[in-house]
């Protein structure tokens, strides 16, 4: 009898343990609790680690032998495939190649409100060389101050905006920053009836010249915004359908969530993540209380087929600036 329970049992933790490595296989990643289970990669690899270490060592009990054997050759299996995957996406990179004539940089930060000073955001935005800067949970009078101090810092850009006046806290507004060179942009009515419960902006160049560019801000999936949070990654993925896209914000989302979402081979939509391109894929941008790779990347830059990614940083030096989360600044090229 005790056999057959150890049996069962093992069969069960396999299951277990190949739907939290594997999800999209079995297309749970955005149900709930796996949806919030698999977001923490890191600490699922060393989780399965750590079991496959102990059940090693139950091992020497004779009675508890094969059991803790098979338990132990599962976990490795499941810690071995989850580094793999952390290691393919990308583990952090520290610099940015040098800029050309032609490189866009990419900044998106969730400054958490008026956790962040506006110069704060402005200096790091400068010391990047940033042309476009998304600025989720930021309102446009904050958003404002980022773009005169970046101006004072000789850099000067164009401030967008689009806001949920009944969504409480600074989370109803979501701020779009553009340098002047990138062309006139102006923010579609679109954006009004976009994500759900926190906003998102999409600026549309009005000149004809640059990419379409999206402040991207999902929702969280706390249980009962789960089907608002599936609805506002398939929103995201919709704005993606074009070859001239860059999209950067708080997805509330890993690229793991966002399986069976691309088309033409794209992450999200015809879009693909610029982070794990580059070699920061499973760098952690929240939350700055935990290490970086015990965290979880939500923060992405996407871009669709007219640009490449050359570089990208995780920035984790502004740890203290008051955000719980950390800037992402992705480098791009025009392809070809």
């Amino acid at each position: 009898m005790l056999r057959l329970v150890g049996v069962l049992f093992s069969v069960l933790w396999a299951i277990a343990a190949a739907v939290l490595t594997w999800p999209g296989f079995f297309r749970v990643e955005r149900m709930w609790p796996i949806a919030q289970i698999i977001s923490f990669r890191g600490l699922l690899v060393a989780a399965f680690a750590a079991i496959a270490v102990i059940t090693l060592v139950l091992a020497v009990v004779r009675p508890l032998r094969r059991f803790a054997l098979s338990l132990a050759a599962i976990s490795a299996i499941a810690a071995v495939a989850g580094a793999v995957m952390m290691v393919g996406r990308g583990l952090g990179t520290e610099t940015l190649p040098a800029k050309t004539d032609s490189s866009i940089r990419v900044m998106t930060w969730n400054t958490a409100g008026e956790a962040t000073a506006p110069e704060t955001v402005a200096r790091i935005a400068v010391a990047m060389d940033a042309d476009i800067v998304a600025l989720p949970e930021t309102t446009i009078e904050s958003g404002e101050q980022v773009a005169i101090a970046m101006r004072e810092l000789g850099q000067p850009m164009w401030a967008h905006y689009t806001d949920y006046p009944d969504t409480e806290w600074d989370a109803g507004s979501t701020t779009l920053l553009i340098a002047p060179e990138l062309g006139d942009y102006a923010v579609i009515e679109a954006s009004q009836a976009g994500t759900s419960t926190v906003p998102s902006a999409v600026a549309m160049p009005t000149d004809g010249g640059g990419p379409i560019v999206v402040a991207a801000h999902a929702v969280a999936p706390r249980r009962s915004y789960m089907a608002d949070w599936r609805e506002d990654l398939q929103w995201l993925a919709d704005q993606c359908g074009d070859a001239n896209v860059i999209m950067a914000g708080d997805f509330n989302a890993t690229v793991e969530h966002m399986s069976g979402l691309g088309i033409d081979g794209g992450t999200l939509g015809q879009c693909y993540d610029a982070a794990a391109e580059s070699g920061n894929g499973s760098v952690g941008t929240w939350s700055t209380e935990v290490p970086s790779l015990v965290g979880v990347p939500i923060d992405h830059v996407m871009v669709s087929a007219d640009w490449t990614v050359t570089g990208s940083i995780v920035l984790r030096s502004a740890d203290d600036s008051g955000s719980d989360h950390r800037p992402l600044i992705v480098q791009l090229e025009p392809a070809g």
